[in-house]
């Protein structure tokens, strides 16, 4: 009977601590995803290199 109650304590540790590496995960991707999505080119600030001749329109590199 000991043993069943440590097992289910370990089980819900081991669940809490993969839910909090769920919740950094989700805060990283969505960190991303808002870097993606502000700057997809880098061009309105002059990060990307620009081609001569080139338009500036929606480039992604």
């Amino acid at each position: 009977m000991g043993q069943e109650v440590e097992s289910k304590v370990d089980m819900r540790r081991r669940v809490h601590d993969l839910q909090s590496q769920v919740d950094e995960l989700k805060e990283l991707v969505n960190t991303l995803l808002s870097v993606i999505c502000e700057e997809p080119d880098g061009v309105h600030t002059g990060a990307a290199p620009m081609i001569p001749g080139q338009s500036t329109s929606k480039f992604c590199m």
